[in-house]
């Protein structure tokens, strides 16, 4: 069966009556979990902590599970951001996850010594994603004092610390961040 497309759903929709979404939408929100997260994002300041610190705590886990020693599995930690940023719009809390992010590589450097070079590569762009979507909606001053932090705790391996040092340079009027 072809899926159908978005003026065949706007042709559907537009025939039913106003209780009638709100009871589609209700179906859906019970149904369907990422629907239930859209909502409480959209719609609380309490839940869209709620629904980040879940999302967050996936990608500690797989970097730092509660039992065991972390996988490091930069694809389920991606998932993590990836799916948030599909139930979220807000450019702060997309920024507050990826940094989320570069802070469980920095940390999982530190606990465990030297990786790889694509375990920092992967650690390096999404430190320049994050900085690239704070700037763009004028919210680089919100993360200077984490962004700082990251850099001056990062490992040396691969050329770590002096890239995630020049990506901060680039950022934070060409400055470097205290090592």
């Amino acid at each position: 069966m072809k899926n159908i497309t978005i003026s065949q759903l706007r042709k559907e929709l537009s025939g039913k009556s106003e209780k009638e979404l709100t009871d589609e939408i209700i179906n859906l929100f019970k149904k369907i979990p990422q629907v239930k997260e859209y909502y409480t994002v959209a719609f609380s300041a309490e839940g869209e902590e709620h629904v980040l610190e879940k999302y967050k705590d996936i990608i500690t886990h797989e970097f730092f599970p509660k039992r065991g020693y972390g996988k490091a599995r930069l694809s389920v930690a991606k998932k993590a951001i990836s799916d948030f940023k599909k139930i979220s719009d807000k450019p702060h809390l997309i920024v507050d996850i990826m940094l989320h992010y570069v802070e469980e590589g920095v940390n999982y450097t530190a606990q465990y010594g030297d990786i790889n070079e694509p375990f920092y590569n992967s650690m390096e762009k999404m430190f320049e994603d994050a900085l690239e979507i704070a700037k763009k909606h004028n919210e680089l001053s919100q993360f200077q004092e984490l962004c700082e932090e990251l850099v001056s705790e990062a490992c040396q391996g691969w050329g770590f610390q002096d890239g995630l040092n020049c990506i901060y340079s680039e950022f934070y009027d060409n400055s470097t961040a205290k090592k």
